[in-house]
């Protein structure tokens, strides 16, 4: 029973602090909400990123082109070579004519260009190759290419490397913006539970002469720095949740064929890093301003 007094006690000085210091109140929780907002849009950034990253590098298909030379017999046993090959979930062998047939599709405007070479196709026979994980296409490209009889190997992979410097660009960038803004963030709440310890400095002084204990002073400033860091945090969360949402039903309409991460399950797991964040932010600002004056 004594217990849940006291907890009752906590809270009840907790929100009357709030209320007393209401715009440095309102300030601890903007700065916290727009703290925790960015961060959440920096890391749904580098999360939508790197998923783009895996999906467009399990798509990557690697194209084994042969040399002009080769009889039949040399085709099919580099393909059987390419089939028995570790790492390999797919093979398909595309003939010259067949290449251009595809060329001509795709450069269908251009096509009388390429009618021209028709008896003389300059493009050679390959092989189509893909990988059983992403992070084995350049270990498969680099053993195909030394089959006797390929030419040479290509692969997109190019294009996947630029997206994860991408990625590791953007991360670096977040971690100092968002360091910035967290160390704003927590001078904030510990000015203003430090404003509130001075303003009750006497009562403070009077409850240690009677012999409270420093927990029991310090738990109503601790929790009012909770209660502000928990609040900015679930106003981010509310706010991204609706602009992330949005976002991602206007990709789906006008841009179906990207990658992007669905809304529920990412911004659940956000969710609950996000007011974590903020309850640490608040508890840091309340315990750095109750040092100095436990001390007295």
């Amino acid at each position: 029973m004594q217990k849940i007094n006291s907890l009752r006690y906590f809270f009840r000085e907790s929100l009357k602090s709030i209320k007393r210091n209401g715009l440095l109140s309102l300030a601890s929780i903007t700065t916290v909400a727009g703290s925790l907002l960015i961060l959440g849009i920096f890391l749904l950034l580098v999360l939508n990123v790197n998923h783009m990253a895996s999906s467009l590098e399990s798509d990557v298909e690697i194209t084994v082109f042969l040399k002009d030379d080769l009889d039949e017999a040399n085709i099919q046993n580099i393909g059987q070579q390419l089939v028995l090959m570790p790492n390999v979930a797919e093979v398909k062998y595309v003939s010259k004519e067949e290449a251009l047939n595809r060329l001509r599709e795709k450069f269908e405007e251009q096509k009388q260009l390429l009618d021209i070479v028709q008896e003389n196709n300059p493009l050679p026979n390959s092989y189509e190759l893909k990988a059983t994980q992403p992070e084995y296409v350049a270990e498969v490209a680099q053993a195909a290419g030394k089959i006797n009889g390929v030419d040479k190997v290509k692969y997109g992979q190019e294009i996947v490397d630029r997206l994860f410097n991408l990625t590791h660009m953007v991360r670096i960038f977040s971690l100092v913006l968002i360091l910035a803004l967290a160390v704003i963030a927590v001078s904030i709440i510990a000015n203003i539970i430090r404003t509130t310890v001075f303003n009750r400095r006497k009562e403070i002084g009077i409850m240690k002469l009677v012999g409270a204990t420093d927990w029991f002073i310090r738990w109503p400033f601790i929790i009012e720095g909770v209660i502000l860091g928990t609040t900015g945090a679930i106003l981010s969360v509310i706010v991204l949740s609706i602009a992330y949402q949005a976002l991602v039903r206007n990709v789906y309409t006008t841009l179906p064929f990207l990658p992007i991460l669905a809304p529920q399950p990412v911004l659940i797991k956000l969710s609950f890093l996000l007011i974590a964040s903020g309850i640490c932010l608040g508890a840091l600002g309340s315990g750095i301003s109750m040092r100095k004056f436990l001390r007295i």
